[in-house]
């Protein structure tokens, strides 16, 4: 049975960092994840997310200069392979259309990695099709390119690209960086998107997410005691009405906690990092693997007796429930 005697409770005292680096799709191109957890998220060292896609501008129009088969594209800036690319204004990108009987072509207008504009041809068609690479659909783009948005024509004949013939429906045609959402999971260090990336790319892959991170180097606090996790209330209310009795539930978080023991109350490392998000783990067995982990807001009241031990009051104001860690 574990005794006190045998818990030990420790808190986030240091960071690993990890450079940018792309995630490991987990195979439904929604959950993306990093080489280790948990994720932590003190100032200073909290993840950031960087899917490939555009940012700012990168509006496509009929070419200025009235010539066949061109568009301008407006100066922007996008995010690719965890990088911040700025591009300049392109005017007069030539696109491809279709050829004799095949008259329905796209052209996926891109920015590259490099920061250049490229027109990247589809395979033509009698039809237009959604199917990437398909006849008449849109081209597989590189993976290293950004799609800003489409240019459909439906004839042979060259002529100047008039604004309907230009399409920039964000999650269709245009990549964006922020579509769609995601939901960050710290305590096991990946980002789920809100919907399934499409295989817009060459060989039928996704675009990439990218993200830095740092993960928690855990410290003993060694003279604690009254750990509390972060855990859910319920609570019952009813309402009598004539002939019965209405009843409903409803949950709420209550803050984690525990008593530290400090030297001077001043400079304890635990003190200085009042404010911070942590995580912390609880051991109920110190020699066995599994423990409690939580992650929460650290905050202290603390008091100084005379004739007595310094000790501080902490709470764990935390987002979620402690995670029970069997191994």
């Amino acid at each position: 049975m574990p005794t006190a005697k045998k818990a030990k409770l420790q808190y986030e005292a240091g960071q690993t960092a990890y450079p940018m680096a792309a995630l490991t799709d987990s195979g439904d191109h929604m959950v993306f994840t990093g080489q280790a957890n948990p994720w932590s998220r003190r100032s200073g060292y909290d993840a950031v997310i960087r899917p490939d896609g555009l940012i700012t501008g990168g509006a496509i129009t009929p070419a200025a200069s009235g010539d066949d088969n061109k568009v301008d594209v407006a100066a922007g800036t996008a995010y690719i392979g965890g990088a911040l690319v700025t591009f300049s204004a392109a005017t007069d990108v030539q696109i491809t259309r279709g050829l004799t009987t095949d008259t329905h072509a796209i052209t996926s207008i891109t920015v590259t990695s490099a920061g250049s504009i490229a027109a990247v041809a589809g395979t033509d068609g009698t039809a237009f099709s959604e199917t990437r690479a398909a006849e008449g659909g849109p081209p597989l783009i590189p993976v290293t390119s950004v799609e800003l948005g489409q240019v459909r024509t439906t004839s042979i004949t060259a002529a100047a690209i008039a604004a309907s013939e230009i399409f920039s429906v964000v999650g269709f045609h245009t990549e964006r960086f922020d579509y769609p959402l995601w939901d960050t999971d710290y305590a096991n260090g990946r980002v789920k998107l809100m919907a399934a990336l499409p295989q817009i790319h060459a060989g039928g892959v996704t675009k990439k997410v990218f993200a830095s991170y740092a993960t928690p180097i855990f410290g003993d606090i060694q003279k604690s005691s009254d750990f509390v996790p972060p855990e859910e209330a319920y609570s019952v209310s009813s309402k009598q009405i004539y002939g019965r009795t209405l009843g409903s539930t409803s949950s709420s978080l209550s803050a984690g906690g525990f008593t530290a023991y400090l030297e001077d109350g001043i400079t304890d490392p635990l003190v200085g990092l009042a404010g911070e998000q942590l995580w912390f783990k609880f051991f109920s067995d110190r020699y066995k693997s599994a423990h409690i982990l939580c992650q929460g807001i650290l905050g202290i009241t603390r008091s100084f007796p005379a004739g007595d031990s310094i000790q501080t009051d902490c709470s764990i104001n935390a987002e979620s429930v402690g995670k029970n860690i069997a191994a």
